[in-house]
């Protein structure tokens, strides 16, 4: 029977405080033939065939079930009637079925909390957080683990961390629901540590690292250690001084996730293939970072290559003008290089790029 306890959409009240009973245990009630229960008790501690059935009617091979029975001995303990209410509800909110099995396979745990008390009240303050109908569901796609954590001990305390850290409100919901693993993350061991590194680099005025955190939540998965520290130390030993160092983890924290050796040094070594000097590379990559993270050979060769051998320029010329990088090659490059060719009108690039089509034509009597 399909779960008709809620209505079918999770939107309703604020932040609701889990219940603090504890939850009861579900028990599997249907008994399987004699030989089917004796395999299912040994292999996986399930008492009876409900669960077996459950699963199977589902489309979980015995692997499957097998590895959730490992990683969630409850699940022995489970009525099939109450897992059919929580599977039910899922649907409900979204979670396309051909989805759930992946969900409550890696999360098996989710068929052990009670409905009413635990997962009920986690995903209708989850849609509080949402402005899209399909945000929560996604988000429990990817990470089913934040429907395992406590409403009360655990998401609504993050809230107001971040929202103490400068994060707007309106975006704190999107942060959460974009990267929901960061539910899983220790705010005493984990994020305090984040925060204190981008304190560090001077973002602690007017609420920078909330921004920050909310540009790019995927910052809070990486080391501080292993991967945030050695990225700001390769772009200071490349001339970046500590505004620039600044300016990249506001406008492009992504920069700082990346790795060293197999994403920014290629990009570096590439660029001086390229015959860019040390000052000029730490020219451009303080203009505009994500010349380190952009592919070498669909985005930085063919912008350099049009820039040299067709509008006849130097690669000091976009030293001056990083920003070169960040404009498409086939829809403005080429475009306007055209027309002003056409014109013969010669300019730098940054009065060629920096404006918009419409002030493009105008400056240039077009």
């Amino acid at each position: 029977m399909p779960y008709r306890g809620y209505p079918q959409s999770p939107f309703s009240p604020p932040c609701v405080a889990a219940s603090s009973a504890e939850v009861s245990p579900f028990l599997f009630c249907r008994i399987s033939p004699p030989y089917a229960s004796r395999v299912w008790k040994m292999d996986t501690g399930f008492q009876g065939s409900g669960m077996m059935w459950f699963f199977k009617d589902r489309g979980f091979d015995d692997k499957s079930i097998h590895d959730m029975s490992k990683k969630c001995k409850q699940l022995s303990d489970v009525d099939r009637e109450r897992a059919s209410e929580t599977w039910d509800y899922l649907k409900s909110i979204g979670i396309p079925e051909r989805k759930l099995p992946v969900v409550i396979g890696k999360c098996p745990k989710i068929l052990t909390l009670d409905l009413h008390d635990k997962l009920v009240p986690m995903i209708q303050c989850l849609a509080t957080l949402g402005t899209k109908p399909k945000e929560v569901a996604s988000a429990i796609t990817k990470f089913p683990h934040i429907l395992g954590h406590s409403l009360e001990e655990k998401l609504c305390p993050l809230l107001a961390f971040f929202e103490g850290l400068g994060a707007p409100e309106k975006q704190l919901g999107k942060m959460i629901l974009l990267n929901p693993r960061i539910i899983s993350y220790s705010i005493e061991s984990k994020l305090s540590q984040m925060v204190d590194f981008l304190a560090g680099l001077g973002l602690s005025k007017d609420g920078m690292i909330g921004k920050v955190l909310v540009k790019h939540p995927f910052i809070m998965g990486y080391s501080v250690e292993k991967r945030l520290i050695p990225t700001c130390e390769y772009l200071r030993s490349l001339g970046l001084t500590e505004s620039q160092l600044q300016r990249a983890a506001i406008n492009f924290p992504e920069i700082l996730c990346r790795d060293v050796d197999k994403t920014l040094r290629p990009n570096v070594m590439y660029l001086e293939s390229w015959g860019f000097s040390p000052s000029q590379i730490a020219a451009v990559v303080g203009g505009y970072p994500p010349v380190l993270i952009k592919s070498a050979s669909n985005s930085l060769g063919p912008r350099i290559k049009f820039l040299e051998q067709v509008m006849g320029r130097q690669i000091n010329e976009v030293a001056e003008y990083p920003e070169f990088f960040r404009h498409g090659l086939k829809g403005k490059l080429e475009s306007r290089h055209k027309l002003l060719t056409r014109k013969g009108i010669e300019c730098s690039l940054s009065e060629m790029l920096e404006c918009n089509h419409k002030k493009f034509l105008l400056k240039f009597g077009m």
